[in-house]
């Protein structure tokens, strides 16, 4: 059962502002602004806009981790507030975290090597290990709010949106746990991760023009709450979400 969503992409940072901006048919595309690409051939793409990692992360935390790291704790913690769960009553070694990432702090580790390369070793930050690694997300919303269930990070490209989800609630089907906070987060837009891109040919300017808008991005956050089910359960704050094996169906106002 699905009780909790959240949230951050390019068409919104929150789940209703992000499914308005899909039901208009708003695209969240727009040109490149965290970095020049001028150099490079396609110089549009799906960028999070206004976001505050201040809202969620204290400030020395907000330096120390890549922003994939922020954009997956506000979306998990989204999706937790969403599901109206009150931690406080739960048993926290029944909540867990699965959350993923395909390729995890490239931008991060794109600035530690310029930093590196022009003012050697002392130049790298002691928490750029822990602020580029996949399972810091996991890790940290884990240790925020004190969740002391399975943890896990899932890390297989494309797909791991799918095998996050299915493997939190798989954990819940055999009784590891309750409740299961699952989370995916990419982020490609940085020059190594966009010029990849552009070697593959993956993202073609002839590709970003079409008569009708297309809301596709490469910088998002989305989180799930799943819960056991259970007869007090109703979420009071969303509507039932039910599951069914690894086919999501969300039923919307």
């Amino acid at each position: 059962m699905v009780t909790g969503l959240g949230i951050i992409s390019p068409v919104g940072n929150s789940v209703s502002d992000a499914w308005a901006a899909i039901l208009a048919g708003k695209s969240g595309i727009t040109r490149i602004s965290r970095f020049d690409p001028s150099s490079f051939p396609t110089q549009i793409a799906g960028e999070v806009k206004a976001f505050d990692a201040a809202r969620y992360l204290a400030a020395k935390e907000v330096r120390r981790f890549d922003t994939f790291i922020h954009y997956g704790l506000a979306a998990a913690i989204d999706a937790l507030a969403d599901s109206g769960i009150e931690l406080d009553k739960e048993d926290r070694n029944q909540v867990g975290v699965c959350i993923g990432s395909g390729i995890g702090g490239l931008p991060l580790i794109e600035e530690t090597h310029i930093a590196f390369s022009a003012g050697g070793p002392r130049k790298i930050s002691p928490f750029f290990v822990p602020g580029t690694i996949i399972n810091m997300i996991s890790g940290q919303l884990s240790i925020m709010l004190g969740l002391k269930g399975p943890n896990l990070a899932v890390v297989t490209a494309c797909t791991t949106a799918n095998h996050s989800i299915g493997e939190a609630g798989r954990l819940i089907e055999y009784g590891d746990a309750d409740v299961m906070v699952a989370v995916v987060r990419n982020q490609r837009s940085r020059h190594w991760g966009w010029g990849a891109s552009m070697r593959l040919e993956r993202f073609r300017p002839e590709m970003t023009t079409r008569p009708q808008p297309v809301v596709r991005g490469i910088r998002i956050a989305t989180a799930l709450c799943l819960e056991r089910a259970r007869e007090s359960l109703c979420s009071r704050n969303t509507s039932m979400r039910e599951s069914e094996g690894r086919e999501f169906i969300v039923n919307s106002q």
